[in-house]
């Protein structure tokens, strides 16, 4: 993992806040296999995300 994925996976990519220490979700994405971080808030608020790296969109 590169430098600048590890900044992006510190922070939540719907809210931009730290996600150290919370239960924040990981997973890849769908089209390009980045790895993206949600906190649990947006999770249960079903907030929308966008990959920094393709510009996928999702719930």
């Amino acid at each position: 993992m590169s430098q600048s994925q590890q900044k992006r996976a510190q922070k939540c990519v719907s809210c931009g806040i730290n996600i150290a220490g919370t239960s924040a979700a990981s997973f890849k994405c769908p089209d390009c296999g980045t790895q993206i971080v949600r906190c649990a808030k947006c999770r249960k608020q079903s907030n929308l995300y966008k990959c920094p790296d393709c510009g996928f969109m999702g719930p």
